[in-house]
């Protein structure tokens, strides 16, 4: 009976041994994806003061309603390992340590902000609405709305433009990135049209996030195994972005200052084109 015993308990913890190793087999894929994880953002080469003979502040905001933009804003809500850029960067902010600056104040990152100044610039705050009931007695109702990060439709770019001599090249470094938020809000009555509303929430220094964009794919339609990183995207500059101001004597005022509509983006082509035709002119065909 003893003998029984044994062998019974011994059975029973080779059948846990063995649902636990199936657990542990299972795989979404028909790999473990090692690649993309342990990647590390390709480094600057080293560039001194006196290599620069030539600088240009600029900048430009990318329209995440071009579908060329489309994997910078998808997915809306996180889907496994695959996340939209804003979340990233919200994920960064709140787990990896990245520092988020007040785009209210300036976008020369001199002023931190906190995650609960985020909540506040997301609109996620605590509102006290007042309704009738079925009664008539007005009742009031206290909750906390939620960010909402597909509010997020467009991204500022902050970049420098130079031609480095030591390597004869024209190249660009971007210096950082800041989420454009696109809210309705009403005037609390119920009465007429809500109000469409354009918020800048916070900016983030480009070279700190490079380590968290570099390890995080994107969405790539052509191919599943073959997908980019943020890092990529930026790098590499798969996006499409329109410039929207330059430095100049004016208070480093934007286009829209002087100029309206079509006119807007034609002055940006234009600077454009004044970067490209200064490389151009360097040389001697």
């Amino acid at each position: 009976m003893r003998r029984y015993i044994l062998v019974s308990v011994f059975l029973v913890a080779c059948m846990f041994t063995m649902n636990k190793e199936s657990e542990a087999q299972v795989l979404d894929g028909i790999y473990v994806k090692e690649h993309v994880p342990a990647r590390k953002q390709v480094p600057y080469k080293f560039l001194r003061e006196a290599d620069v003979m030539w600088t240009k502040r600029i900048w430009r905001i990318i329209d995440l309603n071009e579908k060329i933009n489309h994997p910078l804003y998808y997915p809306t809500t996180r889907i496994g390992d695959r996340m939209s850029l804003i979340d990233l960067m919200l994920w960064g902010i709140n787990t990896e340590g990245i520092t988020p600056y007040d785009a209210t104040e300036d976008d020369r990152f001199t002023q931190p902000i906190t995650r609960s100044q985020i909540e506040v610039a997301f609109g996620a705050v605590e509102e006290t609405r007042t309704y009738t009931d079925e009664s008539g007695s007005e009742v009031s109702t206290t909750f906390k709305n939620e960010i909402n990060s597909s509010e997020v439709k467009q991204y500022i770019v902050k970049e420098d433009w130079f031609f480095d001599r030591q390597h004869s090249i024209m190249d660009v470094r971007i210096i950082g990135l800041c989420p454009v938020r696109f809210y309705t809000k009403d005037d609390g009555t119920g009465e007429g049209e809500a109000e469409t509303r354009i918020a800048p929430v916070f900016w983030i220094y480009f070279p700190e996030a490079r380590r968290i964009f570099a390890n995080h794919e994107v969405f790539n339609q052509y191919n599943d195994a073959e997908r980019r990183t943020f890092d990529d995207i930026f790098f590499k500059r798969k996006f499409n972005s329109y410039i929207v101001q330059q430095t100049n004597v004016h208070d480093d005022r934007k286009i829209s200052a002087y100029t309206l509509g079509l006119q807007s983006l034609l002055e940006g082509e234009k600077l454009k084109k004044m970067i490209n035709d200064y490389e151009q002119d360097l040389w001697n065909y």
